[in-house]
């Protein structure tokens, strides 16, 4: 690895892509969503392979060992394709209030009330990158990929699997930090919880929750680049943000109601891939005007199934759009985070089956993780 660039080094420019991207934003001619980068397929055979992300083991008689496997999956363990290679696969461990319920690639956390889902992120990015290596720092790993460009993406976890930073690295030198999630303490799922009262709503409803299906391009491009409708007053770290449904509500959203999925799967189907462009679209303008823009892709279900075959169907689901628009359109992998929510936040409140309650939703982070309140510095069409 190379040292840190000097103090006061300029961060880098966007990738290419997301150049032109920002370019056509800044008084180019008016043009359509982008149409997809690669065939219409479902997810196919990565780049880098599975087993190049074998993290070092924690050293011996860590305590870590199994914090590792229990809070954060490693990497590259989940070769599930349905539901039912789900279920079949998993086990429970209790330790004392805590129930674990260990399955391929995720394990889902009930403590103090709640219910959580975690799993590797790092898997994403082996997608877009032509080359994976992997130190250990002390007790902290870091997992580097190299992209073709020349720019490197770096991962940096703790003993538990806890994501502490992410950063892109230029060919330059130059840095940018995307996420910034360190803070003191053993992981802990109610300590992750923010109690806030619910925002004061003051746009109209069709600005603050934008329904992809029937919304004008230029209406979601609004809501993926909007301040949030409460002021911010401090940073969050991406636990506290994922796990704090009030902190959420802070910011606007997309609710993609034009993907669907087939009951007990995860996979875009190729006829619906194009629909996400335009959120794509909205996303890359974005990250070109500010390389360092997070987005949040979130899986929701109704409530018919069990709560632990939801939550698990909603992460999954997240985490496979997420793949479509890193594919498919060209968005940076390392500017995306997911997470799934099952039944727990329910849009249409009923305990029948709702394909309102069956979406996935996108919503701009980045206020929430730098505490600062304004809107993606985006040039109109």
């Amino acid at each position: 690895m190379q040292p840190p660039p000097s103090p006061g080094a300029q961060p880098p420019g966007p990738p290419p892509s997301a150049q032109q991207q920002g370019q056509r934003g800044a008084g180019g001619p008016t043009g359509q969503p982008p149409r997809p980068v690669a065939p219409q397929q479902p997810v196919g055979a990565p780049a880098i392979a599975p087993s190049a992300l074998q993290p070092p083991t924690p050293p011996t008689g860590s305590p870590a060992t199994q914090a590792q496997r229990a809070f954060v999956p490693p990497p590259a363990q989940d070769s599930a394709r349905r539901l039912d290679d789900v279920r079949g696969a998993r086990r429970e461990v209790r330790e004392g209030d805590r129930l674990m319920i260990q399955e391929p690639g995720r394990v889902i956390i009930r403590e103090g009330g709640r219910t959580i889902i975690r799993h590797n992120e790092v898997d994403r990015f082996r997608w877009q990158a032509r080359d994976v290596h992997i130190e250990r720092r002390g007790a902290d790993t870091v997992t580097v990929f190299a992209r073709p460009d020349g720019s490197r993406i770096y991962t940096e976890t703790d003993e538990s699997g806890r994501l502490l930073r992410r950063y892109r690295r230029a060919p330059d030198g130059r840095e940018v930090i995307i996420i910034d999630n360190r803070y003191s303490g053993p992981p802990r799922v109610g300590g992750y919880f923010i109690d806030l009262p619910p925002p004061v709503i003051r746009i109209p409803r069709e600005r603050y929750i934008v329904d992809a299906q029937y919304a004008r391009p230029d209406d979601i491009y609004g809501a993926l680049w909007a301040a949030p409708v409460e002021n911010i007053e401090r940073p969050y770290t991406l636990d506290e943000i994922r796990y704090s449904p009030r902190l959420l509500e802070r910011m606007p959203r997309v609710d993609l109601d034009t993907v669907t999925f087939d009951t007990g799967s995860w996979e875009v189907t190729p006829e619906q891939v194009e629909r996400l462009a335009v959120v794509a679209d909205g996303i890359n303008r974005a990250i070109a005007a500010n390389p360092n823009e997070v987005f949040l892709v979130e899986g929701h279900t109704d409530a018919v199934g069990s709560d632990v075959d939801n939550l698990s169907l909603s992460d999954r689901r997240a985490e496979s759009v997420a793949l479509v628009l890193s594919q498919q359109f060209g968005v940076p992998a390392e500017n995306l985070t997911t997470q799934g929510y099952g039944e727990q936040y329910l849009k249409v409140p009923t305990q029948g089956p709702e394909q309102a309650n069956r979406r996935v939703t996108v919503r701009r982070i980045t206020p929430l993780l730098t505490g600062q309140n304004e809107a993606v510095p985006v040039a109109p069409r």
